[in-house]
């Protein structure tokens, strides 16, 4: 969208639809009541600098204050891997075994559900063969497949420093860091990422044999074709849904700190969906990918799809792109857009705020934007993991959270 121009909701997406039941700072908010998930219990074991370490905890914030490289950026990233997907830091999973431990780590927690508490955990056993290269997961004790089974019970949104170059990076980070929330109100989004990467995987191997007969290509084409529109149409229907509780905030807080985000998402395939109908548009993606096989050829990798779409974003109420906006700027938009997914997050899901992690969150927030942050989460009835190296910065928070000093992997519970 041009800088400038009015932000447009569609028309099955209304404002309403994901308006969260009152505004920060109301009176209502000191009634609020205990956020519906949470963790009670978190135990970690050979897991980064933690021998072990066990937290019993309440539905609040959770703040955590000390030095750099004590440890707390350690325990929010064991919270996000309760959490399908890879975790804050997408580390390899052998890295998250402690250095002078056996090669195994575990994370576990009991979570309160509005149905239930439920007992999740993950980890890799000790000397685990090379092949296994995931990490595994249990429900209730019980092994399950993959991480995305953790979804059914929870959901974890996080902000931290390697995010601030958002904007201003890769257009790679931009798509992962959509996908991901995506993904927190999409079940099914995960597994189509996945057939189209593996799809795409092995059209770029047979892009590299010489000999490949086309046959090779059209099965493997058509399931790009197929799972690319399909990807493509909910990240563009997300974005509707993430831009009009954007709106509710605009609506329900004109003079927030933290600016209104515009977004677009930029690609040959989204052109193509505001066209034609989806069906075509697959039509059209199968025959740029039969007539893009010599470029691509040359190229050893595929060029066009839903991998080289990029997320615009722009600051509304200066118009400005958001890669040209100052650094306190760009962290005041990414909190908004983070805090109007968290607010999507629970509409969809009942009710049930997910958790965040907002690491480092006090770097390039002011006195006021800081006082108007805690506000919102404790409106918004989350268990936020909030970190941070100076303690006075959540003195906002005094007796509305759980605050914990960490030195050195050890953890202490501190009273403001």
């Amino acid at each position: 969208m041009p800088p400038g121009s009015a932000l447009i909701v569609p028309d099955h997406v209304r404002a309403e639809d994901v308006r969260i039941d009152r505004a920060p700072g109301t009176e209502a908010d000191a009634g609020d009541p205990e956020p519906q998930v949470w963790i009670k219990r978190l135990n970690l074991t050979n897991y980064r600098n933690y021998s072990a370490l066990t937290l019993e905890l309440d539905p609040g914030p959770v703040v955590l204050t000390g030095a750099n490289g004590s440890g707390k950026t350690n325990l929010l990233e064991a919270v996000s891997l309760l959490a399908p997907g890879q975790g804050l830091r997408r580390s390899p999973f052998p890295d998250l075994s402690r250095s002078d431990g056996d090669g195994g780590w575990s994370v576990a927690g009991t979570v309160q559900t509005p149905a239930r508490t439920v007992h999740v955990g993950t980890g890799q056993i000790a000397h685990a063969p090379p092949t296994r290269a995931g990490r595994m997961v249990r429900i209730d004790r019980q092994p399950v497949r993959g991480s995305g089974a953790l979804g059914d019970h929870l959901e974890v949104v996080w902000l931290t420093p390697a995010m601030d170059g958002l904007f201003t990076g890769p257009a790679g980070d931009r798509r992962r860091f959509l996908d991901r929330l995506i993904g927190c109100f999409d079940k099914s989004y995960r597994g189509r990422l996945g057939q189209f990467e593996r799809a795409m995987r092995q059209r770029n191997r047979l892009l590299e044999d010489e000999g490949a007969a086309p046959v090779l290509f059209e099965g493997l084409e058509l399931q790009m074709a197929q799972t690319a529109v399909a990807i493509t149409a909910t990240r563009l229907d997300a974005i509707a849904r993430i831009l009009a509780s954007v709106t509710a905030r605009r609506e329900r807080s004109p003079d927030s700190p933290f600016p209104w985000i515009d977004l677009t998402l930029d690609g040959q395939i989204e052109t193509w969906l505001g066209e034609m109908p989806a069906l075509d548009a697959e039509d059209a993606y199968l025959r740029a990918l039969r007539a893009g096989r010599p470029r691509d050829k040359a190229a050893r990798r595929t060029l066009t799809g839903p991998h080289r779409s990029d997320l615009s974003a722009y600051h509304g109420p200066k118009g400005l792109p958001a890669r040209v906006c100052s650094t306190g700027e760009q962290k005041a938009l990414l909190v908004n857009l983070v805090l109007a997914h968290a607010e999507l997050v629970r509409r969809c899901r009942s009710g049930a705020a997910p958790i965040l992690l907002l690491d480092e969150i006090a770097a390039h927030l002011d006195r006021q934007r800081r006082a108007a942050l805690f506000g919102e989460i404790l409106a918004l009835g989350s268990q936020a993991w909030l970190s941070g190296t100076d303690e006075n910065a959540f003195e906002p928070l005094a007796g509305k959270a759980r605050h914990y000093t960490v030195d050195n992997a050890s953890v202490s519970a501190r009273k403001l």
